[in-house]
């Protein structure tokens, strides 16, 4: 089996995984757990979201969260941008790339964004346009790219679809998101098959939630599809507060470990990210979802 010799991770614990939380996150936590993050190598982490904050309430310090960060060279720091307002606040903020998003399922786009696709990708145009004008990264997430809590099993067909429009945006990457947790690896091969006849898989990541306990064997079968970048989820942080029943993301320690184990480059420290999966797990007063975290501080203090 071929795998890609080198795997990017985009870390989104700091955004997508905070998001749901219910009780306020400080923004001094949140630059730490950043900062942490960069710091174990990870050479992008998901710092924020310009949202509105009564949807997100979460996300509402993104601004301070970005003024308050020690920026590391050669990591990025990506922020999700809605529309124009956000994307100004995004600027004021000193944010360098943004993150635009899409509904491969009609009925999750009326949910999360009250328009519909069109009219999302219509919102996203204006976004796209400054961003360009400015030498802003724009990366595009698809989400419910297996399924969606409203319309039920999305065809791969819908998602191609979406994903070529945001290329043709300008998003240099798209990020296919298993928003609520249901595809397994025989249906993620098959759509990175027909969404890849369209789009090159040099510009495709993917995006997986652990609500059926099937994220990493995902990973492993986008793996043997040639897709070499990937998100997740310090400590399987996440949910959505528009996904009734959405897990968290797959847990970036279980997916570094699977990856050194095929002996494939990260750059990252996985002990170290181990340790801030344990620390923001301890903060949040939640359970540990990552497998491999709870096992590796486990044997260290057995040590």
């Amino acid at each position: 089996m071929s795998w890609p010799r080198k795997v990017k991770i985009v870390e989104v614990g700091a955004r997508d995984g905070l998001q749901n939380e219910s009780a306020e996150v400080p923004a001094a936590i949140k630059i730490e757990l950043i900062e942490r993050l960069a710091a174990a190598g990870l050479a992008a982490v998901e710092a924020g979201a310009f949202v509105s904050p009564k949807k997100v309430p979460q996300m509402a310090g993104s601004k301070e969260v970005f003024q308050g960060l020690e920026r590391r060279p050669g990591t990025a720091y990506p922020a999700l941008v809605p529309n124009m307002k956000g994307f100004g606040a995004a600027l004021e903020a000193g944010v360098t790339e943004i993150a635009v998003f899409v509904s491969a399922s009609e009925g999750f786009s009326q949910h999360n964004i009250g328009c519909s696709r069109a009219e999302s990708l219509e919102r996203l145009r204006d976004v796209a346009s400054a961003a360009a004008g400015r030498n802003i990264l724009v990366r595009g997430y698809v989400s419910c790219i297996a399924g969606c809590p409203y319309d039920g099993t999305v065809a791969p067909d819908e998602v191609a679809a979406m994903a070529e429009a945001l290329i043709a945006l300008g998003c240099y990457e798209i990020s296919l998101g298993d928003t609520i947790g249901v595809g397994t690896a025989d249906q993620i091969r098959n759509l990175i098959k027909r969404v890849s006849a369209r789009i090159p898989r040099e510009k495709l990541a993917m995006h997986f939630h652990d609500t059926y306990g099937q994220g990493v064997a995902n990973v492993l079968a986008s793996l043997d599809e040639g897709i070499s970048v990937f998100d997740s989820s310090v400590a399987g942080l996440g949910g959505c507060p528009f996904a009734p029943g959405a897990s968290g993301n797959v847990a970036t320690e279980d997916v570094v470990y699977l990856l050194h184990g095929l002996g494939i480059k990260t750059g990252i420290d996985l002990m170290a990210v181990a340790r801030t999966g344990d620390w923001i797990s301890r903060h949040l007063g939640r359970p540990n979802a990552a497998r491999v975290g709870k096992a590796l501080i486990a044997a260290r203090q057995e040590r």
